[in-house]
């Protein structure tokens, strides 16, 4: 009866405690498809160490302090977890359904960031730290499927803006590389000629005036992209 009796206070006690503020971070980066060899989207994930879902992979994130703001708290915990420290760390959305824990009520303020190449190769891996395919991600802990699909429903409506693709991109590309990006983020084929015609109208895109040495065939021109930074003027970050 004590038992019970502990129990039910346990929960009245969960009910009327304010809820706990957690941070979470989406970070996309291009890596070659393990069969096809073309870019494929990827996110690091962190393998939980204690309950709740312990074992279970999840997005890199933790608990809010009470002395930083919601940026340096995605920036910590993202360099903590995962050594990353992306130029362009923005907030996606805030997540806080009634049972996302089962312990306690928690609401996630979720960043996201696309990383080129060269920073994603920076990435602490090991055993409780790994890349994944953003396609074949299996069952995450929490709800971070949906904040998952949730940002790559909106990286995906964003391609339409000129910057998004070559913030996965280095400082100079070929046109065949920028198509690439949008073939791996869209995850499907584009027609060349139109594509081609689609970006070099783009006023932001440049041409540099060099070209990609080292292949077989005629060197492809490299552009690079002179417009703003940012993910989109809706996604500035919170204080």
């Amino acid at each position: 009866m004590n038992a019970v009796n502990t129990n039910s206070a346990n929960v009245a006690e969960r009910r009327l405690a304010p809820p706990s503020l957690a941070i979470s971070t989406v970070i996309f980066a291009l890596r070659p498809s393990e069969t096809s060899g073309r870019p494929t989207l990827w996110l690091p994930l962190v393998r939980r160490i204690r309950e709740p879902y312990k074992d279970m992979w999840a997005l890199p994130g933790g608990p809010l302090a009470h002395d930083e703001s919601l940026q340096d708290a995605a920036s910590r915990n993202l360099r903590e977890t995962t050594g990353l420290a992306p130029h362009y760390l923005e907030q996606l959305y805030a997540f806080g359904g009634l049972h996302r824990s089962p312990t306690q009520r928690v609401v996630s303020i979720v960043y996201w960031a696309l990383v080129q190449p060269t920073e994603a190769a920076l990435a602490d891996e090991s055993e409780n730290v790994r890349w994944f395919r953003a396609d074949r991600l299996g069952e995450l802990a929490f709800d971070h499927n949906a904040i998952v699909d949730y940002a790559l429903w909106r990286l995906r409506n964003k391609m339409a803006y000129g910057s998004i693709a070559y913030h996965l991109l280095g400082e100079f590309f070929t046109l065949a590389q920028v198509r690439e990006v949008y073939e791996a983020v869209l995850d499907r084929q584009l027609d060349p000629a139109n594509f081609r015609r689609h970006v070099t109208a783009t006023p932001e895109i440049e041409e540099t005036g060099e070209y990609l040495q080292g292949g077989k065939h005629r060197p492809p021109r490299l552009y690079r992209f002179t417009g703003t930074p940012g993910l989109g003027p809706d996604n500035r970050s919170t204080p």
